[in-house]
């Protein structure tokens, strides 16, 4: 397990219900966290069946937001969800829960967290890719509006990009940045490392001059492009198989021990 700052599991620790796994997302998982970022952390709950079975709405979502009241304090925003709603977005063409599922910095896990990310691998299909062209639009449409244009909207714009078409070459949720870069081998983007440093020197508020704009509306339309035709060659599947796996799971978890209790 990656070491992880231990009052994050601390928090983890305090949570309503038994946790199948916490994660961090965000800056920290996609490689350019700053100072001044918070910790995303994002995981799933088992719900007991009293709760799923009864008249009134189980809290599928748990949301926990801490601010640093002095320094050292840390700062975080952690949301789980149920076990059942997480799988229902799996089964879906959402390649956020698979790179929250997959993150390698892990707060918590089980062994059911590592039987889930098996399944996972079942889920990713060729439609995959309209997420990330999504979400890549709609960070680039952010960066574009903002005055002055800061690097952070335009980080997220390339990994997105990046991990779409990573994922369609592939088949392997990565979501680092770096990483993704790297994957890219010769045809690596040398203009990523000089963003991802000003992000981490500048901070959350680090701006761009408007010397940048054409070249990075240039290379957003190009890497669009990229996407678009990787996604017409993938040899993913058109649909996922991951379904009845997820359902033998899910009645495992809500009907069996606790998790953390022996049978």
């Amino acid at each position: 397990m990656t070491q992880v700052d231990p009052r994050l599991r601390d928090i983890a620790a305090a949570q309503p219900y038994p946790l199948l796994f916490v994660t961090i997302s965000g800056a920290h998982l996609y490689g350019f966290p700053s100072a001044d970022s918070d910790y995303d952390l994002r995981g799933v709950h088992v719900l007991p069946p009293t709760e799923v079975m009864g008249l009134h709405a189980p809290r599928e979502t748990v949301e926990v937001s801490r601010k640093p009241g002095k320094p050292g304090d840390i700062d975080l925003d952690l949301v789980t969800h149920d076990v059942k709603k997480f799988m229902l977005m799996m089964l879906k063409r959402n390649g956020y829960v698979l790179e929250q599922l997959c993150s390698p910095l892990v707060v918590h896990t089980t062994p059911e967290h590592e039987e889930l990310k098996a399944i996972g691998r079942n889920c990713i299909t060729v439609h995959h890719a309209h997420h990330y062209l999504g979400f890549a639009r709609n960070q680039w449409d952010l960066f574009r509006k903002e005055d002055p244009p800061r690097a952070k909207p335009l980080l997220y714009t390339y990994r997105v990009l990046l991990a779409g078409i990573h994922l369609m070459r592939t088949g392997e949720v990565e979501a680092s940045l770096p990483r993704l870069n790297d994957a890219r081998g010769g045809r690596r983007l040398p203009y990523i490392d000089e963003l991802i440093e000003r992000k981490i020197a500048g901070g959350e508020q680090s701006v761009l001059t408007a010397a940048d704009m054409a070249f990075h509306e240039s290379e957003y339309e190009r890497l669009t492009a990229e996407l678009e035709q990787v996604h017409e060659q993938s040899s993913l599947p058109e649909a996922t198989t991951a379904r009845d796996a997820l359902n033998d799971l899910l009645l495992r978890l809500r009907l069996g021990p606790a998790l953390g209790e022996d049978e």
